[in-house]
């Protein structure tokens, strides 16, 4: 007979794959719309230098509330021209990678900052990209360890 502890981390590791796969950008009928078309401003903007990160977490979607795992992580990072933007991970968000970049203008209300640093200029944003990497596996390579290794963590 199981556990009632290994019972309920079950019953929660069940949650968050069914939660986190209907989450945003799981890529079943997502347009990819981009705020940057040109190869041009894509290269300036992935070789950009990043002077502020947060990272940060918001629940899941479709529930209310964040609970260490059962949430989703990201970065947000300010670049040299001023704008910013969004460095996060989830399966089915890309199309090469799962480590994508979107403007912070898309970010909703419950996004909350965990921890800020800053990089004066010491790393690109293709740097974040790289450390978030191009696979996502839920319990080994998710979106708080792309997040964690993003902040040099």
């Amino acid at each position: 007979m199981m556990s009632f502890k290994t019972a309920l981390a079950l019953l929660l590791l069940a949650m968050f794959s069914m939660v986190a796969e209907s989450s945003w950008g799981n890529g079943k009928g997502n347009s990819y719309n981009y705020d940057l078309s040109k190869m041009s401003d894509l290269r300036k903007l992935y070789n950009s230098k990043v002077f502020k990160a947060e990272r940060m977490t918001r629940p899941l979607e479709g529930m209310s509330f964040q609970v260490g795992v059962l949430s989703h992580s990201g970065v947000r990072v300010t670049i040299e021209d001023g704008t910013i933007w969004l460095v996060h991970k989830g399966d089915g968000y890309g199309i090469s990678s799962q480590t994508v970049v979107v403007a912070a203008r898309h970010m909703s209300s419950n996004w909350k900052i965990v921890e800020t640093k800053n990089f004066g200029g010491s790393k690109t944003v293709s740097d974040f990209v790289k450390a978030g990497g191009t696979d996502y596996k839920l319990l080994f390579d998710n979106c708080h360890d792309a997040a964690n290794r993003m902040m040099g963590g």
